[in-house]
């Protein structure tokens, strides 16, 4: 499913609002039916646990905490550190590097689907795995995949009910900074991972919503949304062609769906995690254009076909 901070802020309209209710709803019930013991979550951030001092590619925590973001939990999570060791161990042996953190700080890309799924950031045991989507230069998609198929072949070997889920929108090019245009606080804020203020966390919210309700009335610079190669995207997922992916550049990426368009590395690790299981199917489409959130905005739920 894909995340928005926006969605805790004023601004969207209330139908948007309802329309993005109704889908998660829908993935609720898919969720609560299903009751996971585990839940393992392949996500971004947004330079607030990973910064350009030390940016790996895809980073597993064993322990973590909600930086509490746009109104997100903040807090300790319910890491099942255990799982999250051995899970590691044998994504080395796959072949695939992947970092350890045993106080990994995660962001509302990681959060705001677990409160969304479950109304608590903290009902279920998780294994949080941070995907780098953002800091430039980035893996090939392929990776993700790599990895994804690495993660779904150690917990197959679990006897658990384990829910995996990617978290990442899809078309999207909101105003993140980059090593190339960052103004100086913004910079040490991205390289070292300079603390912010409460009253500069209030001041960048401030800020996004502007951007948002600017893009939303065609007032901005930032990309438009491209709904026809979201839609190509999902109907990759939907028939299970997750090779194909392999293919697509980054710049293809970032010149089709936007710079943080890359955030579906999240959505190709989980769909391949679930995929080294055998074959899926999809259901519970739900898809939103949402200018007023800066992003194409999915859902998908997925069980294997036995």
């Amino acid at each position: 499913m894909s995340h928005s901070p926006l969605l805790n802020l004023p601004g969207p309209s209330a139908e948007l609002l309802d329309d993005l209710a109704s889908g998660l709803a829908a993935a609720r019930d898919f969720v609560s039916d299903f009751d996971p013991q585990l839940v393992v979550t392949f996500s971004p951030d947004h330079y607030n646990g990973f910064f350009y001092r030390l940016m790996p590619p895809f980073c597993i925590g064993t322990a973590a905490n909600g930086v509490g973001d746009y109104g997100t939990h903040k807090g300790p999570l319910d890491v099942a550190g255990d799982i999250a060791d051995a899970c590691a161990q044998a994504v080395w042996r796959s072949g695939v590097d992947i970092a350890v953190s045993s106080c990994m700080d995660v962001d509302h890309g990681t959060v705001q689907p677990l409160q969304e799924l479950f109304g608590s950031a903290t009902a279920r045991p998780v294994v949080p795995i941070f995907i780098n989507s953002v800091a430039t230069p980035l893996g090939p998609l392929a990776r993700s995949r790599a990895l994804g198929a690495a993660v779904g072949a150690y917990l197959s070997t679990l006897d658990m009910r384990v829910l995996v889920l990617g978290s990442g929108g899809l078309s999207h090019d909101p105003p993140v900074p980059t090593l190339a245009t960052a103004p100086p606080a913004a910079l040490d804020r991205i390289v070292h991972g300079a603390p912010m203020t409460d009253e500069q966390r209030m001041a960048r919210q401030e800020a996004v919503a502007q951007a948002a309700h600017d893009f939303a009335h065609g007032r901005s610079p930032l990309r438009p949304l491209n709904p026809d190669w979201d839609h190509s995207l999902l109907e990759i997922f939907d028939e299970g062609r997750l090779a194909d992916l392999d293919g697509w550049t980054n710049s293809f990426i970032a010149s089709e769906g936007g710079n943080s368009a890359h955030e579906i590395r999240t959505w190709v690790a989980a769909f391949a995690a679930l995929a080294a299981q055998g074959r899926y199917r999809t259901g519970r489409h739900f898809y939103r254009a949402a200018p007023e959130l800066i992003a194409g905005f999915a859902i998908r739920t997925a069980v294997g076909i036995q």
